[in-house]
């Protein structure tokens, strides 16, 4: 049996533990309210969003959605453990992954929190073709607080996938994973025609109510500006969360911008243009950087000419001054990325083998090198400096980016402006950032598209999945970037990229994934399949002493915490940690009922001890005299010299103490 350990920041923070229809109504007597916490995050509103939270245009209110539906365990990147949460403890027994779940958790209706609700919650996980299902074949409740995950492919990076996910209850969406494991017990895979049919339902299914197990809960208080949560008073850890009320601005960065400007927000994820985070300061508003593992790169639609060739992808990322790109977007909060590997750079150190690196390309910007893969490619520069293909077509595209993204909006001016300096015109197309990806990337039907690389997960595997196969959109019948998995890559021979990305997580031993992991590095790097601009770290406002108080400082460990994947600051409001509304202070304590039978019980008790003492109190009185009676018998024999006579006096002695003894005992029993 393995286990897998929690260690001492886990104890630390259990001994913390431990001590209808969508309604969209405007917050009543918010102004009233008391130990509010204001954050911001975008959103849809009803009726396009909804409440199935596996889908596109959820209300998920983002990393805030595990204050609503929580996970199994809360990770900590400073350590490497994991925090039990909606499970208390985990282990590896031969091929099953158990779990056992934390007993007396109910939902927001009141209904128990069983096994039944991670069963149904990783089969609707299946219908969407999940990563986990790589790893697993089969989830079974073994009793009600328990779950066996079937493993068919060791890896360590189930774990993550398991813990992590957050748990939707059984009462929502049990009809969509029973129907699953009924069409899977009849021998029917994915790509039958039956389960097909169940995901379309499933995706279209819109639940009436959105519950949770989590420390907030939704109050159907919802409109284009704002949506409120209220703290659970049924949750298991209540007695430690400190805020009443979570308040969440609508909008993305230019929205947002003038709300924290005029102190009402207390912290954003967003990101903010440098001369933005420059008015923070003169404010006094702090500006926080936790690393978030990804960044902007620009996807190529590589059924399109010549965005399919490797060299012309290689010269439009020698084309582009990463280093300006990188500062002009987000400043200090942005790191370019010369040497691709598809990994953050956090990871890269820890995860690719000095050989491997050695073999990588570094891609700083060359404008020269770049023109020569091109005329390499059989390209040429016209007189109006233009770059023209073999056939004399200008090379000109339109480059897409989310419209409410500042930092990546900059990016995409920046890069428009270098590439068109460059001889390769670009046009601007800005789309809506809920658009973006499933009306036009998804659908193959763009360009080029800034997109985002890397992920925020400890394992390598996770930012692999992203780079070469999430944008296929695997589980959709669209063709994404169309980025052939199994292809010729310089150095590497051929190589099938879609299992080598599975490989490198198989089993539990780092030091054999290192190799594969190098692999894929090493490919990325020759072949890639898009170009990372930078790496975005958080340049987050915290306003401190408006609402709330107790936030750690910059170096602290909470703000190692990736920003978005296991976001610091939804980690201190589920557990109590740190923070607080200014002017709270701890509940009373209240007195616990206690029976009377047990109330008489101790009083009794309390007059048998009080009596005791004045037993005690008695004979040391007693013993005070003996010793004054001993005293005076010694002076009056001191002049005897005989030795009979000394022995009697010490017989006296003697029998004295023993006569106070029996007394003594004698009168025990009757007390």
């Amino acid at each position: 049996m393995k286990t897998v350990k929690v260690n001492t920041i886990a104890l630390i923070l259990l001994g913390v533990l431990l001590t209808g229809l969508i309604s969209v109504t405007t917050p009543a007597y918010a102004q009233e309210r008391r130990y509010v916490f204001v954050g911001a995050w975008p959103y849809s509103v009803p009726p396009k969003g909804h409440f199935n939270t596996f889908v596109t245009y959820a209300i998920t209110l983002g990393v805030y959605l595990q204050l609503i539906q929580e996970p199994l365990a809360f990770y900590i990147w400073y350590n490497d453990t994991y925090i039990p949460w909606l499970a208390t403890s985990w282990e590896i027994k031969g091929d099953e992954f158990i779990v056992h779940l934390r007993k007396g958790v109910v939902w927001h209706n009141g209904d128990p929190f069983t096994s039944k609700d991670v069963v149904s919650t990783f089969y609707c996980l299946f219908l969407l073709k999940s990563p986990v299902w790589e790893y697993i074949d089969k989830v079974t409740a073994v009793d009600p607080n328990t779950v066996s995950f079937h493993i068919s492919k060791p890896s360590i990076v189930l774990i993550r996938y398991i813990l992590r996910e957050p748990i939707r209850p059984y009462s929502t969406y049990g009809n969509f994973s029973d129907k699953a494991i009924e069409l899977l017990d009849q021998g029917l895979t994915w790509e039958s025609e039956e389960i097909q049919s169940l995901l379309t339902d499933f995706r279209n299914y819109r639940p009436k109510e959105y519950i949770g197990t989590g420390p907030y809960m939704w109050t159907g208080e919802i409109t284009e500006s704002e949506v409120w949560l209220k703290k659970n008073p049924n949750h298991w850890n209540a007695k430690n969360i400190k805020f009443e009320w979570i308040k969440l601005y609508n909008g993305e960065t230019p929205v947002v911008t003038p709300l924290v400007l005029g102190f009402k927000v207390d912290y954003a994820t967003h990101g903010f243009p440098p001369a933005t985070e420059m008015e923070f300061y003169k404010l006094g508003i702090s500006v926080y950087r936790p690393p978030t593992g990804f960044g902007p790169a620009i996807l190529f639609n590589h059924k399109i000419y010549p965005f399919n060739l490797t060299d012309f992808r290689r010269a439009i990322d020698y084309a582009i001054n990463k280093t300006e790109n990188a500062y002009v977007s987000l400043m200090y909060s942005a790191k370019r990325i010369a040497v691709p590997s598809g990994l953050p750079l956090e990871l890269e150190e820890r995860w690719i083998l000095p050989e491997y690196r050695a073999e990588m390309t570094d891609y700083s910007y060359d404008p020269e090198k770049a023109a020569a893969l091109l005329e390499g490619l059989g390209f040429e520069k016209g007189e109006d400096g233009i770059w023209r293909t073999p056939e004399g077509e200008p090379l000109e595209f339109e480059l897409m980016f989310p419209a409410e993204f500042a930092d990546w909006r900059a990016a995409a001016e920046n890069v428009a402006a270098q590439l068109t300096a460059f001889g390769i015109p670009i046009t601007l197309r800005a789309i809506t950032f809920t658009e973006i990806q499933p009306k036009f990337v998804r659908e193959g039907d763009f360009e080029m598209a800034i997109q985002g690389w890397g992920t925020g997960n400890p394992h390598p595997h996770f930012s692999f999945y992203q780079a070469f196969i999430y944008y296929n959109f695997p589980g959709y019948a669209a063709p994404g970037y169309s980025y052939e998995l199994t292809r010729e890559i310089e150095g590497l021979g051929t190589v099938n990229l879609e299992e080598l990305v599975y490989d490198c997580a198989e089993g539990f031993d780092v030091e054999a994934q290192k190799e594969l992991v190098s692999k894929l590095a090493l490919a990325f790097n020759k072949d890639l399949p898009m170009v990372p601009l930078w790496e975005r770290y958080g340049n987050n406002p915290v306003l401190s002493g408006v609402r709330v108080e107790g936030w750690p400082p910059a170096d602290h460990w909470i703000w190692t915490q990736l920003l978005y994947s296991d976001n610091p600051v939804v980690l201190m409001l589920a557990t109590g940690l740190y923070l607080k509304p200014v002017g709270w202070t701890p509940p009373p304590v209240e007195k616990p009922v206690v029976p009377k039978e047990l109330e008489e019980a101790v009083a009794s008790l309390e007059s048998a001890v009080e009596s005791m003492r004045s037993n005690i109190d008695t004979l040391s009185s007693s013993i005070e005299e003996l010793n004054s009676k001993i005293a005076t018998l010694s002076d009056s024999i001191s002049g005897a010299s005989s030795t009979a006579s000394m022995a009697m006096g010490i017989s006296v002695i003697s029998l004295i103490a023993a006569i106070a003894a029996i007394v003594l005992a004698r009168r025990r029993p009757e007390e």
